[in-house]
Parts: C-alpha cells; structure tokens; sequence
C-alpha cells in the first residue's frame, strides 16, 4: 500500500470516528428535543459529547464538524446549570444542530434537491417512487418555507431519522419496490423513536382496507388513494407539522389559600402552561380584563363569596361566556357538584388534586375551547381570521399603537382575475389557491401580525410597529414570491399575481378611516395594471 492510499484510508477511518461522535450529539438532542423535561439531566452529556466532538473534528481537520460543534457549544455557554434553557436558546440550539446534522449527511444524500440554509421548519422527508414527483414538491415546499429532502432508498431514510427526527414523512406504501414496502420501513422507523413521526401515505394501486389498517397502526395520518396532486399533500403537510408553535394555555387560578395557588403555579408552570395567581376573589375582575385567561379554575369556598358566585359573575361578561372553569374544592357532595357546575361550571376536581389528573383536564378543555373559538373567529376554507375577527384585532392594535407611540400598517391584497381562474379550473381549484395564498402570507409574516380573509378573494394584514416603507418591501418581496408559484389543475400549471394597497395609521384616525384609503390604494394598484403594491398617501 503506498503512502497516498495509507492516508486515504486514515483520513476515512477518522472521518467516521468524527461522524460517529457526531451522532452521539444529535442522538442525545433528539431526546432533550422530544422531551424537554430531560433538558436538566440531558444538559451535561450533550456538553461533554458536543465538546468531545469539537475537539475530534479540530484534530482531523472536518472543519464543518468544528463549526457547528462550536456553534452549539457557544449557546450552551449560556444555558445555565440545572435549569432549563429559556426559549430564546432553544431555536439557536436547534439551528445548530441542524448545521451539524448538514454536515454528517452522507455525500450521496446531499444532491440538487437539498433546500436554501434557511429554514423555518425541521425537515419534511419524502420517500416517493416517482423522483420527478419529489423533485416538484420540494420545489413546492419552498415556497412555502419548509425544508424537504428526497430519498431513493430506505437506508439512507432511516440513517437520516437518526440523525434529525423529521416533523412529518411522506410514503409511498411500495417505497422501494416491494408490496407494502414503505409501511414496513415506517413501522421498523417509529420503533427507534418514543413519539411517533406523522406519516402520509400515498398508493397508486393499494387502497384496501388491510393496507389502511396497517398503515394507521404505525403512525398513518393521511392515506391516499389514488395519488393525489401536490397542492393538496402540501395543505395536509402543513396540518401535520409545527412550524407554528402552539401557545401555552393562559390558566387563572383563584384560591384564598397561599400555599395552594403556589402550589398550582408550579404544577402549571412544569406542564408549559401559562399561570397567574390571585388569592383575592375581589380581584377577579381585574385579573380577566389584564389576563384574558383561556382557562379559569376557582376554588369553592373562599371568604366573603363562593366559587359558584364568581362564576356567575364571570359568565354575564360576553367575551367569558365560552371559557370553561374548573372548580377545585374538598367537597365531596355529589349533588352540591352538580349545583355548582350548574352554574357556570364545566369540571369539579376534588382536592388534593393528582397533578397529572389536572394537567389532563386543562388540555381537554383547552383543546376543545380553542376549536370552539377557531370556529367563531376563523374563516373555515383558510383558516385565516374572518372578517369581523379581522377588524376587532385592528382596532385592538390601532389602540396598542397609539398607547406605545409605535407605527401601524395595514394592507389589503385581492387575487388578480381570479374569476378566470374559477371559470377555467373551476371552484375547487380556485379554493386551493385561496388556501395557498393564506398559507404563504402566514408563514411569511411575523407572529404579531394579523392575516384575515376580508371576503372572497380579499384579504387583510395588520402590521404592528411597522413602518410604512417596511411594509411596501415585506409585501412586494411576498408577491414576487407568490407570482413564481407554479399552481396546477390536473395536468395543467399556471400561476397568479395578487395587487396590493397599504395604508399607515394617521393620528386620531379610526380603523374604518384606515380601511377605505388601503381599499383606495387596492383599487390604485388595478388601474395601474395589476400585480403591484401601492402605497396610500398620507
């Protein structure tokens, strides 16, 4: 063997050495990551494996193993010992990990099909027979911000999984050419993972009920049959991931005791709940106007009033009518429960509480509260704000705005000739791109901003603290964006353009005010050709 080769075959034996600590890394983030409550006890092996790995990569000179090994190393600088990272460290440690988890990829992994540096997802794998297929809905899923990434055979899928847990997978059900083929390797995946991945499964030929059946048991979310066109499995992509954090539950709590409100704080704290404590039931009134809870829980005997007479009290103030509240109390009179929620009450937890028992509740509640309010404040094709939501929310910040000295935009777009799309395509195409547009806008503005579909093919954005010449750019990069979207309809492509006009807060100017010159502005952009944002004067 001569020298060139020895060093060849040192060079591979050290670079697996550096991608194997590699993975001891992103194996014990995944844990913290599914799991946050081993973040305190995790903390000190992912340091030392991280550190571990820095200094192998240095030694071997793997300079993107370096990097994002210290990348990471910087940020966990800042997390303090025995504490949890707060949340402003936890998207810096991830978008490190996803560096190190860039560079561990095998060569072959890293081809055309790999997305821009900059993601606002964790990866969306596809596993799909027809490679041309995959290629158009990466291409797709970029448009919408996702990070998508191909896979031609089921090794290279599964050393991927084990690297960087993906958010949803889509299957062919004969991924790799066998019958059931694809389900096989998802159920082989889900066993190396505590929480299970979403999976959508497509097939061409296979819809029985036995294929279902299988498919569902190993994490099947989604089961087509026949194939079904992109726009769609991005829709159903979208529903399956995270990209939009779920908010805490906002929980008030009212009890006279001390010791027991404190006790309840940390319980919901641990849980990932917001909570605030009041001790005083006097106080109540205060509290839900500064608060807004989505959840109550009222102790039943406290002194001066009960927990029924507050919840009486609570419930006559419209905007509280549909918040459920849960009574905690030692009694354990059957009837006197029923009295109790008999007015104004959803739940009775007896004391002492099983922690677990709490948590539980609260999230059932929750979950069916805030699908109560999606349906009273959410338009349901775009799941976008309706129009009366849209303008309660405007005037909220036009005050907010006023109160703080800040700016305020807002924009109304309409869809360029999209009667002609309806007629050529027809409506449900014209849905779909409805759909598509309300998913690019909320996945390119910020949180605080407000999207609402103002009605048909209208659609409104709030903008807070948003200067007037920000919100031009940040709407003209979108509509240059969207414009590039190829939408299809069977075997047809085409795209759409939508016209903008954007008005900024003037002072002692009402929300109605502020809508008729964006409104104005809209119908500027349309005599000037369409496909363009203009600009209200002031």
């Amino acid at each position: 063997m001569n020298d060139e080769s020895q060093k060849e075959k040192l060079r591979q034996h050290f670079a697996r050495r550096v991608t194997t600590q590699a993975r001891v890394v992103l194996d014990t983030w995944q844990k913290i990551h599914s799991d946050r409550s081993l973040a305190v006890s995790q903390r000190g092996e992912l340091v030392n494996a991280t550190d571990k790995l820095v200094r192998y990569a240095q030694r071997f000179e793997m300079t993107n193993h370096a990097e994002a090994g210290q990348k990471a190393l910087d940020v966990m600088d800042r997390w303090p010992e025995g504490r949890e990272p707060d949340d402003a460290l936890w998207p810096e440690l991830q978008d490190a990990m996803e560096q190190l988890c860039r560079s561990t990829l095998r060569r072959t992994d890293k081809d055309q099909n790999e997305a821009p540096l900059q993601y606002r997802r964790t990866p969306i794998y596809i596993a799909l027979g027809n490679e041309e297929m995959a290629r158009r809905l990466i291409r797709q899923l970029e448009f919408f911000g996702f990070r998508a990434s191909a896979f031609s055979d089921a090794e290279a899928l599964l050393e991927a999984c084990a690297l960087s847990k993906p958010e949803t997978i889509l299957m062919d059900v004969n991924f790799g050419g066998a019958k059931n083929a694809g389900i096989g390797i998802v159920e082989h995946l889900q066993e190396r993972h505590e929480t299970p991945i979403p999976v959508i499964f497509m097939s061409d030929e296979d819809g029985s009920i036995e294929t279902r059946l299988r498919a569902s048991r190993c994490g099947g979310e989604e089961f087509f049959y026949p194939a079904v066109d992109p726009g769609q499995l991005i829709e159903k992509i979208e529903t399956y991931t995270h990209g939009n954090t779920v908010e805490p539950y906002r929980v008030l709590v009212l009890d006279d005791s001390r010791a027991q409100a404190k006790y309840m704080e940390t319980v919901l704290k641990r849980a990932g709940m917001t909570a605030h404590i009041i001790t005083d039931p006097m106080q109540i009134i205060h509290a839900l106007d500064d608060f807004s809870p989505e959840i109550i829980i009222l102790d039943m005997y406290m002194p001066g009033c009960t927990g029924m007479e507050i919840a009486r009290v609570i419930r006559q103030q419209d905007r509280f009518h549909s918040v459920p509240i849960i009574y905690l109390s030692a009694e354990e009179d059957v009837s006197k429960q029923l009295h109790a929620m008999s007015l104004g009450g959803d739940d009775f937890l007896t004391k002492p509480i099983d922690p677990k028992h709490l948590i539980a509740t609260i999230h059932n509640r929750g979950r069916r509260a805030r699908s109560l309010l999606a349906l009273m404040i959410r338009d349901s094709l775009t799941g976008l704000y309706n129009h009366t939501h849209t303008l309660h929310l405007l005037d909220q910040e036009i005050a907010k705005a006023r109160q703080k000295d800040q700016p305020l935009s807002f924009a109304m777009i309409d869809i360029d000739y999209f009667k002609k799309v309806n007629d050529t395509f027809g409506h449900p195409i014209g849905d779909r791109v409805l759909r598509s547009l309300s998913m690019f806008l909320k996945q390119r503005l910020r949180k605080t901003d407000h999207v609402g579909r103002y009605g048909g093919e209208e659609f409104a954005i709030i903008l807070p603290d948003t200067r007037p010449s920000d919100a031009r750019n940040v709407l003209n990069e979108i509509r240059e964006r969207f414009s590039d979207l190829r939408q299809r309809a069977g075997d047809q492509e085409f795209n759409v353009t939508f016209s903008c006009g954007v008005a900024s807060l003037g002072s002692e100017e009402t929300s109605q005010v502020l809508c008729e010159r964006a409104d104005r502005a809209l119908f500027e952009s349309k005599k000037a050709g369409r496909n363009c944002v203009t600009m209200a004067p002031d």
